[in-house]
């Protein structure tokens, strides 16, 4: 998803005033927390260690949450101090013993993370929910390729053969490393062989995109997406939304906290309404009040749009559960749950799917900055098509038994 500096300063408000990363502030992840605690008392730590967890699960959080605890002078029961010299150091990110590698989008062969180094200090701290389109907000990217270059990884093996200089552990913490290209090879060595009390802990979104050479080298924990109720239960606490709005939202983030922080900016949230509308529509064929609805999808911005498709895809697929009967997975606020069980007398999986198909495909154009009004009518058509003429188009049907 874009970036603006809207979205980098609605998380600013809350993330600076925490400006602690300890695991109190993360939302949810109980299990995740614990486990990594019980790792420092039980004296079970794994010098390379990858955290794989969807965007806006926490995942970079809660590395440097561990890092945190592992280098406080004075660890509570199950937490970092907060107040030791060593945790103040961490607000700042500017522990001597505490390095970061990151994507960057390099003007310079030369250049290594250390170049952008204030960005990042920025970037985390404002939100350490930080997705790749957040982090490009805060450099000169361009149209250039993130990528992690042999230049930082020359670098990362410099940084990591001195001893620590004031805390028990040197830490790296490697975000993305899905971005390490055939270059990551060269820290092998220093992965499987490293200093002594030096850590890695890299953190992940696609495990399939990791070298495997590094991925058989680290201890594995997965970090799950978000609930909805711990997406609702904080956008309800933190950001004083409104019960409907912070369930509309929890529902459409699927998890992710990064979207649900972003939507907070958007002005329009009323997506249910409007998207029933337009089904209805479409199902009465009322050609002129469909180009209106046309015209008004064109002027709601580029990110509304995206967000409306993806409740539109989302909702679709809520129906899709009702119609095969498995309603106990369905998480729909109750005026939503009633249209949906309403939905499913004049449409049937198939229909659904197809619908849903055709969202999909909208919501790839407008990414791509596709002719809204174009884009938007030609799906209404086709919605049109499937909804009155009954017809599914060569290949979209299942396969009869």
């Amino acid at each position: 998803m874009g970036t603006n500096i809207n979205s980098i300063l609605i998380t600013q408000n809350y993330f600076t005033i925490l400006h602690q990363m300890q695991f109190k502030n993360i939302v949810g992840q109980a299990a995740i927390k614990q486990r990594l605690v019980n790792s420092v008392k039980e004296n079970r730590v794994s010098h390379a260690q990858l955290f794989l967890g969807p965007e806006g699960s926490g995942s970079l959080a809660l590395a440097v949450a561990y890092a945190q605890y592992l280098s406080c002078e004075d660890k509570q029961e199950d937490d970092s101090c907060g107040v030791c010299s060593s945790c103040r150091k961490y607000q700042k990110l500017m522990h001597p013993d505490l390095h970061f590698s990151y994507p960057f989008f390099a003007k310079h062969k030369d250049d290594t993370a250390l170049t952008f180094i204030e960005q990042w200090r920025d970037a985390f701290i404002n939100n350490p929910y930080l997705s790749l389109d957040t982090w490009r907000g805060y450099l000169d990217a361009e149209n250039k390729q993130a990528n992690i270059n042999i230049a930082e990884c020359h670098q990362i093996i410099k940084k990591l053969s001195f001893k620590p200089f004031e805390s028990v552990y040197k830490i790296l913490i490697l975000w993305l490393p899905e971005y390490l290209d055939k270059e990551g090879n060269a820290l092998l060595k220093i992965i499987e062989e490293p200093q002594p009390n030096t850590l890695f802990i890299l953190v992940a979104q696609n495990q399939d995109q990791i070298l495997n050479t590094i991925l058989s080298r680290t201890q594995l924990i997965k970090v799950p997406c978000l609930t909805y109720e711990e997406v609702k239960q904080y956008l309800l606490t933190e950001h004083n939304q409104t019960d409907d709005a912070a369930a509309e939202i929890a529902y459409l983030s699927n998890g992710n906290l990064t979207e649900a922080l972003t939507m907070l900016q958007q002005d329009n949230k009323g997506y249910h309404n409007l998207f029933v509308q337009w089904l209805r529509l479409c199902f009465s064929n009322k050609g002129l009040e469909v180009l209106t609805f046309v015209d008004q999808f064109s002027k709601m911005g580029r990110e509304n749009q995206k967000n409306f498709l993806r409740y539109g895809i989302s909702f679709i697929r809520e129906c899709c559960l009702l119609m095969a009967g498995a309603g106990n997975l369905v998480h729909l606020p109750a005026k939503e749950l009633e249209t949906a069980q309403k939905m499913t007398n004049v449409l049937d999986i198939s229909k659904a799917q197809y619908i849903s198909d055709e969202l999909e495909k909208a919501h790839y154009h407008v990414e791509r900055n596709a002719n809204p009004k174009i884009l938007f009518l030609d799906v209404s058509l086709q919605i049109i098509k499937i909804l009155n003429l009954k017809t599914i188009p060569q290949g979209s049907q299942y396969i009869p038994n």
